[in-house]
């Protein structure tokens, strides 16, 4: 139970992580102090899974080098993701049709994104480790990214429309 608790507190405080990272991301800052944070919040997630995914020394040699890589085209992807809500930020208050159109084409691309990303490493990840410690690891990473989503969606406002 100790294990499972530091588990969801993992999540938690990443997903708290995150939700900082993000306003701060579309804020300008220093690239280098963003870079910083954004390799504390990848250490942090390394640890969770780590943590939770209980690797043999041979598994672990053959996981992590496609998790690396897995999280540096999952990154590409946030980084879409922080540029959506910099935008939309940018345009909250004087949201325009085509402006709207643009946002939502944008995120509805990135949505479609996701999901085959996790298809297209779902055959690596199976060469690395058994079908349960695979699936344990995509659990693990679907936790991460609900906790995420459920803090961006308490921090964006909904659009505003035309009153």
């Amino acid at each position: 139970m100790k294990s499972k608790s530091r588990g969801v507190f993992m999540v938690v405080l990443l997903a708290a992580v995150m939700v900082w990272v993000v306003p701060a991301l579309a804020q300008d800052k220093p690239a280098d102090n963003m870079q910083i944070l954004l390799q504390k919040v990848r250490a942090d997630k390394k640890l969770l899974v780590a943590e939770n995914m209980q690797l043999t020394e041979a598994e672990a040699k053959a996981f992590w080098p496609v998790y690396d890589q897995y999280q540096d085209d999952l990154l590409a992807l946030r980084t879409r993701t922080v540029k959506l809500i910099k935008d939309y930020v940018d345009a909250y208050g004087k949201m325009t049709n085509d402006t709207a159109k643009k946002l939502l084409d944008e995120y509805v691309t990135i949505q479609t994104l996701g999901p085959k990303l996790l298809q297209d490493y779902l055959p690596k990840f199976r060469k690395t480790l058994p079908e349960i410690k695979v699936a344990r690891y995509y659990q693990i990473e679907n936790k991460i990214q609900a906790a995420v989503m459920y803090e961006l969606a308490t921090q964006i406002p909904l659009v505003e429309t035309a009153k």
